[in-house]
């Protein structure tokens, strides 16, 4: 990799990373899944996230992406859906009972038998957050603006992608490994039924907010 590359490898790796290290709806997803599920279940949601990411990234490489973001009338759209799906997760959050969370420390579902989650449930809720965030896509497209030119090749385009969706499945798996310890779980125990009631208000008021700015601007 010539010195040229590696510049630009090297800004929009930084670039990437720092996006995920500001908290945005994804982030607290994994937050709220991390402390209600195992780590199996857990791991889907970051799955599925990396999964919206990557092809986010593939629009983007194959030019589709400017396209997508170009039409208003698909913007709204994936705004409206997206907002109202984030205040569906937070009506859940807000709904749980205080006793759900009793058996948190134990490291079992502490949920009934219709709270309970699942892997490929966690991956949906996951992928389904990634796709209907409309930033995910304008994020990545104006962060392939700097490496989509004749110059750089594919190869080089393709192997930024893969490294940008791994980033992410590890980044937000990391948090759920963290999130897993025993030690940390029983200090959560104290304070999870208030951190999903947290968490839940915030995706509300994300979702709320991003339908409000999609009616707005029609």
């Amino acid at each position: 990799m010539d010195v040229s590359l590696l510049g630009i490898f090297t800004t929009v790796a930084l670039a990437h990373f720092l996006a995920l290290l500001s908290p945005g709806p994804d982030f607290v997803l994994v937050v709220k899944s991390a402390v209600r599920n195992n780590g199996k279940n857990a791991v889907g949601i970051a799955m599925g996230i990396a999964s919206a990411n990557a092809i986010y990234i593939g629009l983007c490489l194959i030019g589709v992406g400017a396209i997508l973001a170009a039409s208003v009338p698909v913007m709204i759209v994936l705004k409206i859906v997206g907002g109202l799906f984030l205040m569906y997760l937070a009506i859940q959050a807000i709904r749980a009972r205080k006793s759900s969370y009793s058996s948190f420390e134990s490291g079992i579902s502490p949920f009934s038998a219709s709270d309970k989650t699942t892997f490929f449930k966690e991956f949906f809720i996951g992928f389904m957050s990634g796709m209907l965030n409309p930033k995910n896509l304008l994020f990545y497209l104006s962060l392939f603006t700097v490496v989509l030119t004749s110059e750089v090749g594919f190869t080089f385009k393709l192997a930024l992608g893969v490294w940008m969706t791994a980033v992410v499945f590890f980044w937000d798996v990391a948090i759920i490994f963290f999130l897993s310890k025993r030690q940390i779980r029983s200090k959560f125990t104290k304070v999870v039924y208030y951190v999903d009631k947290v968490t839940g208000a915030i995706l509300g008021v994300i979702g709320f907010t991003i339908v409000k700015s999609a009616l707005i601007r029609q």
